[in-house]
């Protein structure tokens, strides 16, 4: 057998792997392992990654119902937001004159003009038939004809006027 020197050897392998010296087989470590106690080995070596990945499917479990419960909750807010803008939309119609509030507007601008360009709420409404609550639609939708004070001598009753004409809404009642 020939006899090969070691720094062509050497020369092929990684720079940390080469050396000048020959290593002697009494310093390799050599390990014998029947294969119950490799298992183990192997066991004991993966638990901590076990442990690891358990924790995490715990945890992307958790995080997948707290999603889900996001989930629904933007969709009830959805629902919400839709009724609410639908009310909203609402309340804004119901705040334009309706034709009937505009007629019973034109009568009770009549029945004023009729009076002298003022009169007492109650009797307006009275003359009217009206209940107190539809009595207050109609003023509110006549606000731009109609101005409303309080009586000077009865705070208590309020004295209806005609706005724009030559009749001056005085609180004289």
């Amino acid at each position: 057998m020939e006899v090969v020197d070691t720094t062509q050897i050497n020369s092929f392998a990684p720079i940390a792997a080469q050396t000048d010296f020959p290593v002697s087989p009494s310093e390799e470590a050599v390990f014998i392992f029947t294969s119950g106690q490799l298992q183990d080995l192997i066991k004991e070596a993966i638990q901590p990654l076990r442990d690891r990945i358990g924790s995490l499917e715990a945890r992307i479990t958790a995080q997948d119902e707290k999603i889900r419960a996001l989930e629904a909750r933007e969709d009830h807010t959805e629902d919400n937001l839709g009724i609410q803008l639908r009310l909203i939309a609402d309340l804004r119609k119901s705040q334009d004159p309706q034709p009937m509030q505009r007629d019973r507007g034109e009568i009770l601008r009549a029945l004023i003009a009729a009076n002298g360009g003022k009169m007492l709420a109650k009797d307006a409404r009275q003359k009217m038939h009206l209940k107190k609550n539809q009595f207050t639609r109609v003023i509110a939708a006549t606000r731009d004809y109609i101005e409303i004070k309080p009586l000077h001598s009865d705070k208590r009753k309020m004295v209806l006027c005609l706005i724009g004409t030559r009749v001056l809404c005085t609180n004289s009642g």
